[in-house]
């Protein structure tokens, strides 16, 4: 998953694929990352997974669970804890309002992307709220239906 956009400086790392599938996007909102030496080092190598990982407000403050940074190849005694809560950097005025989304039942956030942006570790943190099954089924039934037509029009315009 790493790709630069030259026109922007953003360098993707990871992306959490099956949030999407699992859940419906509400909003987005980008957040920094408080990391370690090794860690950033890590994050520069693509050794991320954010899979089931989440995050939660806690005493006024956004914690992130469940990423998982994988050890430093090259790092020493002092290497950081791949499954270790990351805080992240927002606003207050943010922060109160993923609070207030929070508690509304049904949603809760989850990291989206994983990316570099300027050399500063980023995460696409989306509020989302549960996909029940059916809800699964019909999004794969339009992404096919979608995909099919794709093929007729392409196969017409030969």
């Amino acid at each position: 998953m790493s790709g630069k956009d030259g026109a922007t400086g953003i360098k993707m790392v990871a992306d959490n694929r099956k949030a999407r599938h699992d859940y419906f996007v509400e909003e987005t909102l980008e957040a920094g990352l408080v990391l370690t030496g090794t860690e950033i080092k890590s994050i520069r190598a693509g050794r991320v997974n954010l899979r089931d990982s989440h995050a939660r407000v806690e005493n006024g403050e956004v914690w992130l669970y469940g990423m998982h940074i994988a050890p430093y190849e090259h790092g020493n005694r002092f290497n950081h804890e791949p499954d270790r809560p990351r805080k992240l950097l927002l606003h207050r005025r943010e922060i109160d309002y993923l609070a207030g989304r929070v508690r509304q039942r049904g949603y809760t956030l989850v990291p989206l992307k994983l990316y570099l942006k300027r050399g500063w570790a980023k995460v696409e943190l989306g509020i989302v709220r549960g996909k029940k099954i059916y809800d699964k089924r019909a999004t794969i039934a339009r992404r096919e239906a979608e995909r099919r037509m794709a093929q007729v029009l392409k196969a017409r315009a030969r």
